[in-house]
């Protein structure tokens, strides 16, 4: 008799979506599915919170009407994979995404504290192999943004770091950059 092999299940979306809605975690539990795995979440602390309400007012401003910008709410992006990023900015509306997520971003922006290294690697590499032109990453530790664009299988080919008396715009949004000290708590 040959001896089976222990292998963790690969969750897939479906599968995922299909638990969430039975109810198979407890109220307020923060997961997300990332390459068939299901990860708790980081609690938000203070500094934390505050900057996602920063970005978020900021990004609604800077992109206006034909974009909805997300707090962090499911991605579609892979078969085994629905990431909540802190913030996605999508094309349409609200209501365009009654019946399922969205497959793609013009931007995701990942706020970072205890996650950098998560969000700067494994994430970052999931948001480029989706095509996410536009990947930011609110360094919290270190009080600055770093910008990943031209998104490529393996990752992003062109990293920029932006400080606090600087300025960037997302490349949907050209004609609204935003003050990255108006983005930190």
């Amino acid at each position: 008799m040959s001896a089976v092999a222990h292998q963790p299940h690969r969750w897939t979306r479906q599968e995922y979506e299909q638990l969430v809605a039975a109810g198979g975690f407890a109220p307020r539990t923060c997961v997300e599915l990332i390459e068939g795995e299901i990860l708790d979440m980081a609690p938000q602390n203070s500094r934390h919170s505050t900057a996602l309400r920063l970005v978020e007012d900021v990004l609604r401003n800077a992109f206006g009407a034909g974009y909805d910008v997300r707090p962090r709410l499911p991605l579609a992006l892979e078969d085994h994979t629905e990431p909540e990023p802190d913030i996605a900015v999508v094309v349409g509306s609200p209501r365009d995404y009654r019946n399922q997520h969205p497959t793609t971003a013009v931007l995701v922006v990942e706020i970072a504290d205890s996650s950098l290294d998560f969000d700067r690697g494994r994430k970052g590499q999931i948001y480029a192999r989706n095509d996410i032109p536009d990947y930011w990453l609110l360094n919290l530790p270190d009080g600055m943004l770093e910008v990943y664009r031209d998104p490529r299988s393996v990752g992003y080919a062109d990293r920029q770091l932006v400080g606090p008396g600087q300025s960037i715009a997302s490349l949907s949004a050209s004609e609204a950059p935003v003050r990255i000290s108006d983005l930190l708590p």
